[in-house]
């Protein structure tokens, strides 16, 4: 009975084997699938492997055969290519909101959708040097609870804190619990932002969910703009800072056009002005946002509202001081 059990499983230690040792540079020849079989407790016969190879490529996979004296099989083409494997890999390790731990967790589960010899590939890639990573473990599934309430158009709920000197999370208004009605999520400067609006209160806000202590999906229905833009919501801030709401009009040299275009959209209108163009922006103004027009030099003028050409020259002055 137990030979007969081992039977039925054989077709699927089969694709086990091929799955996880064998690529386009790892062939498996007929005698190394009887020996895998054979040391899993299943008889068989280089006929029957041929049947159940033919079984394989029937229900779709990709069983390619190598001829001559080395030949064999491997599994070739996968649902997701090395190539692709690698930039999910990198963009996890790159990721400042999930945790050194919890990315050595998902990339081994990457590692997982390919042979193990081209796991090591992915090992490999990401040796990138070090990278600030968040210090909150539950952002991994903060995110998934949100994405949650979002769908389901109810509420969330969670303390919000800062660090201290001594890496102590500080919660604010003295740890109470914050009841946000979610818009969306957005990816801005390596962190996750939840976008929604306090229950009472008309002004949109964001928060950053590596700062989020116990969120929780709530029975409460959400009230949410139908048409709210949150690409055009990330793009007025910088770095995710609030200010002070504005119409900005800079003058720009032609060779910043690219760089305009990148932060704002291919739909900034740029109009052309003499040797260069002119642009009016909706931006939140805040330090960061002078930081960034800093960064531009001396090409780039602030030309309107006055009110923000005279902070950037205060500024200005101040960094100088």
């Amino acid at each position: 009975m137990a030979r007969q059990s081992n039977q039925k499983g054989k077709v699927l230690a089969l694709l086990d084997y091929l799955w996880r040792e064998t690529d386009e540079d790892h062939v498996a020849s007929t005698a190394e699938i009887l020996d895998h079989l054979a040391r899993r407790g299943i008889s068989a016969e280089r006929k029957s492997v041929y049947a159940d190879l033919e079984t394989l490529a029937d229900w779709g996979l990709d069983i390619q055969r190598v001829r001559g004296p080395k030949g064999g099989v491997y599994l070739g083409q996968r649902e997701f290519e090395l190539a692709e494997l690698k930039l999910l890999v990198d963009a996890v390790q790159a990721s400042r909101f999930i945790t050194g731990k919890k990315s050595d967790a998902l990339i081994g589960k990457l590692g997982g959708l390919t042979s193990r010899h081209q796991a090591k590939a992915l090992r490999r890639q990401v040796f990138v040097g070090d990278r600030v990573k968040s210090m909150n473990e539950s952002v991994y599934y903060s995110v998934d609870a949100i994405h949650t309430a979002i769908s389901g158009g109810v509420m969330v709920a969670f303390r919000y804190f800062d660090y201290n000197s001594r890496k102590e999370k500080v919660f604010r208004h003295e740890g109470k619990t914050y009841l946000v009605a979610p818009y969306c999520l957005i990816w801005d400067n390596a962190n996750y932002y939840l976008v929604g609006q306090v229950p009472g209160e008309t002004e949109t806000r964001h928060y950053r969910v590596d700062k989020m202590a116990g969120v929780e999906v709530t029975q409460r229905r959400a009230q949410t703009p139908q048409n709210f833009d949150s690409a055009a919501y990330a793009a007025q801030y910088f770095s995710m800072f609030s200010g002070r709401p504005a119409k900005v009009r800079l003058r720009c040299p032609e060779t910043m056009a690219g760089i305009i275009l990148d932060r704002f959209g291919r739909d900034a209108m740029l109009v052309p002005d003499g040797e260069g163009f002119t642009v009016t922006l909706d931006v939140v103004v805040s330090r960061q946002f002078w930081g960034w027009l800093a960064g531009l030099g001396p090409g780039a003028r602030l030309l309107e509202p006055a009110w923000a050409a005279e902070e950037y020259r205060a500024y200005l002055k101040s960094l100088l001081e």
